[in-house]
């Protein structure tokens, strides 16, 4: 999956972010907050930031106590609320840890090069138009 559109509405609490298939047409959105959106955009748009933000902390502790960003993965949804995986790699094991999709996405597009997005069918399936 990748990221296609990131929607920020100054008058909502609820951001859009979309994915979408590489090699596909489905795609679907997850309801995001301001703080992930805005995250994500200076990503994307490669603001630079003078000082570490959360999500480049996150990466930056994974990266000094061992680990290796290795992907994200949109697992679950559950009336109406999305669960994702941060899949880390360390001294050859695959740790998956549990986290908000925002978050999730937020260090795909934080980490250099950018983190895959994989997404489970089933959640393919409930979700994609």
């Amino acid at each position: 999956m990748e990221l296609s559109r990131i929607i920020i509405s100054e008058i909502n609490d609820q951001q859009v972010i979309y994915l979408k298939e590489v090699d596909g047409d489905r795609q679907f959105p997850i309801m995001i907050g301001i703080f992930e959106a805005t995250s994500i955009h200076r990503r994307v748009k490669d603001f630079a930031s003078p000082r570490p933000l959360t999500h480049d902390l996150i990466c930056n502790i994974i990266e000094q106590m061992g680990g290796e960003l290795d992907s994200i993965v949109i697992c679950d949804l559950n009336q109406g609320t999305y669960f994702a995986n941060l899949r880390i790699k360390r001294d050859g094991e695959l740790i998956e840890i549990d986290a908000r999709p925002s978050d999730a996405i937020a260090i795909a597009v934080t980490n250099q090069p950018n983190l895959p997005i994989y997404v489970e069918e089933h959640v393919l399936d409930e979700s994609a138009n």
